[in-house]
């Protein structure tokens, strides 16, 4: 069994910058058709329009389409428009995501809406879009044994609660469920659903943990395996689970940390 996505169409949400540029290129390389979403913003969509011609010098193939995953008609018109040009979608990788830090109480409920919009509601639009099309394509045996895929990007503070970042917590736990739940419903269908819980990653979302040498030095206090994550290390979990190599694995969480949920805090300590 090889880890190879010919010709299957990979779906990856919020794909104009980290973790889900670097999913982009990782299912492009396996053979996957991509599609790169991005925000319909300007500067997003120049970034997508980049990353879709470093994709077709790599040999690959991908298209940029822009959606809101917070709005529901968008993300139907995606999907649409993905069916409209390539058939069919077979995997979809809910990642879009972002982040509005405050202590809670001086957190405004508008970034207290953001936050779970996107994070939560987006995935659960995002997914129930590839469910639909899934049951209406059905399987297709010859490329996958599963009849579709959707990962979703969550993280460590699904479980390790994070002060301060209360809605992007609560948005990660709900996102947690969601997926376990969707396991457990669309499981009979053919259709495995899962997620990759990524720890501290080199993005732009996170600069501010390592814009020192002090900082990066504090950081890596927590990763037992001594260095900060790369997105290609979350991009190649995500492959992995699109692939047929996953095939069993339904409803699971694998988590992209170096360690850090093992709470080393406590070495020497218990």
């Amino acid at each position: 069994m090889k880890l190879d996505l010919t010709g299957q169409i990979a779906l990856v949400t919020g794909a104009s910058s980290g973790l889900g540029r670097a999913a982009a290129k990782a299912l492009a390389s396996a053979g996957a058709i991509t599609i790169v979403n991005h925000p319909p913003r300007e500067t997003s969509g120049s970034k997508a329009s980049d990353l879709v011609a470093e994709i077709a010098a790599a040999g690959g193939k991908a298209e940029a389409i822009a959606a809101d995953v917070t709005h529901e008609d968008q993300v139907a018109r995606m999907f649409d428009e993905i069916v409209e040009r390539f058939g069919t979608v077979h995997i979809a990788v809910a990642n879009a995501g972002i982040e509005r830090g405050a202590p809670v109480a001086d957190m405004s409920y508008d970034d207290w809406k953001a936050v779970i919009d996107v994070n939560l509601n987006g995935a659960f639009l995002t997914a129930r879009a590839a469910v639909r099309e899934f049951l209406r394509r059905g399987p297709v045996p010859e490329l996958s044994r599963a009849t579709g895929k959707i990962i979703f990007t969550s993280s460590v503070h699904e479980f390790i609660p994070w002060a301060f970042q209360s809605n992007y917590a609560a948005s990660k736990g709900g996102v947690s469920q969601l997926m376990r739940t969707l396991a457990q419903e669309l499981a009979p269908q053919g259709i495995r659903v899962n997620a990759v819980d990524p720890g501290a990653i080199r993005t732009r979302i996170n600069a501010e943990a390592w814009k020192t040498k002090s900082d990066m030095d504090t950081l890596l206090k927590l990763i037992p395996y001594g260095r900060i994550g790369e997105p290609e290390d979350v991009a190649r979990a995500i492959v992995w689970l699109a692939s047929d190599m996953s095939d069993y694995v339904v409803g699971a969480s694998l988590v992209v940390d170096g360690g850090m949920s093992l709470y080393p805090s406590f070495r020497g300590a218990g």
